[in-house]
């Protein structure tokens, strides 16, 4: 059974900057799609950002459009994690944030088979 851990959540103020990391049990993160999702109080979960699978020469990411330019979806597949760099934050970016895993060879349309807990992230001053 494939474990998906996140941590790295925090409080961070307006302009600030916070990582997260999702550590993978197994070597998922080099063949699965990896996903970022967030849900904030009151509302529905929502994708953030996804990277396909693949080695390091091979990143591509997709965003939502609110954190383009502000975020960034990484792996390191020696380590099996995901990473999200999160910077330029807003108050609107508080939310818990969740950690997906497509199974092996997942193609498009995704469908997220695995998922972490959850790391709340607050943004206030």
């Amino acid at each position: 059974q494939v474990q998906l851990v996140e941590s790295g959540g925090g409080l961070a103020q307006p302009g600030g900057s916070l990582r997260l990391s999702c550590a993978a049990s197994g070597s998922i993160v080099s063949v699965s799609t990896m996903g970022w999702y967030r849900q904030a109080p009151g509302k529905e979960r929502g994708s953030v950002a996804l990277i396909i699978r693949g080695d390091a020469t091979n990143s591509a990411a997709d965003y939502v459009n609110s954190v383009k330019g502000r975020f960034t979806i990484s792996r390191d597949n020696a380590k099996n994690t995901v990473y999200l760099q999160m910077n330029s934050l807003k108050a609107e970016d508080t939310a818990v944030y969740y950690c997906a895993a497509t199974k092996p060879g997942g193609t498009p349309p995704f469908k997220y088979d695995y998922w972490g807990q959850g790391t709340q992230v607050t943004v206030s001053s």
